[in-house]
């Protein structure tokens, strides 16, 4: 099944009251293990990787054509879907390699520039059929940015939507980045709110500080994209660090790596079904 456009399975899940869920790529095991998650539950999702992923390998082409190459031989629509990019240039390297989707993130630029080089992506991106996401607001915990008691403003949401033309937008309602606690808790009234004032689907970052009954009254108030990285990192780790404990003479990375794959493919199942509802 060919990659997916974000548009249109973000349409589908909007039209079913469901969620879509979006989860992180660090190395290929995530990649295969997100796609088997997706497969196993029969719903599409999306493979995305972070600009601080990319600063990781050093450059986006050896793993992006990696995660397009999963993406094509999937039985599920996949997205592919470059994350939280602040560098406009690794938006065009990411659009040049046939990403269907892309997320700008100006949030930290004045609001007038934000505006402007968000348009100039999306003209960018819609000139080559591909999607964008963009932030409007703050999402609490990366880099000291972003206070976790922010909230966007609807008003602020649609200006935000209509000036420049995007696919998603993300939103604060309460989240917070690289949580390793489920604790955080949404303002379930503020998503139904934003949901009403802008045209265009929610989406939630910072979700895997998020419990699993919160995640679906989320979904349920109105957000669609569910953003998840660190929960599955977590997984991924406690899999890896529970071989090397059972068998400490263990030096094939394989073993410990695949027992990883497969717990966080066991895990992505999981989420896909949560959020379908």
């Amino acid at each position: 099944m060919a990659r997916a456009a974000l548009t249109d399975v973000l349409a589908a899940a909007q039209q079913a009251r469901s969620g879509l869920g979006a989860f992180n790529v660090i190395q290929l095991e995530h990649a295969e293990a997100i796609v088997a998650g997706a497969e196993a539950a029969g719903r599409p999702t999306v493979l995305q990787v972070s600009e601080n992923a990319v600063r990781y390998h050093g450059a986006l082409a050896p793993v992006g054509r990696a995660m397009l190459e999963v993406a094509d031989a999937a039985g599920v629509p996949v997205v592919v879907h470059l994350d939280h990019a602040t560098d406009v240039d690794l938006v065009e390297q990411a659009l040049t390699l046939g990403f269907t989707s892309v997320m700008f993130d100006g949030s930290t630029l004045p609001v007038e520039e934000n505006l402007a080089t968000t348009r100039r992506v999306v003209e960018r991106a819609h000139d080559r059929g591909a999607s964008v996401e963009a932030e409007i607001g703050e999402i609490g915990g990366k880099d000291g940015v972003h206070a976790p008691g922010v909230r966007t403003r609807p008003e602020d949401a649609a200006r935000f939507v209509e000036e420049t033309g995007i696919d998603a937008v993300a939103v604060a309602v309460g989240s917070s980045h690289a949580m390793t606690t489920r604790t955080a808790r949404l303002d379930l009234d503020l998503i139904a709110t934003i949901r009403d004032a802008v045209p265009v689907p929610l989406v939630l970052h910072g979700s895997s500080g998020v419990p699993d009954d919160h995640l679906r009254e989320a979904v349920s108030a109105g957000m669609t994209k569910i953003n998840i990285s660190t929960h599955l990192n977590g997984t991924f780790t406690r899999a890896v660090r529970d071989m090397l404990a059972a068998d400490p003479a263990l030096v094939d990375p394989r073993k410990y790596l695949g027992a990883a794959r497969t717990a966080t493919a066991q895990e992505v199942e999981r989420l896909v079904r949560l959020l379908a509802g």
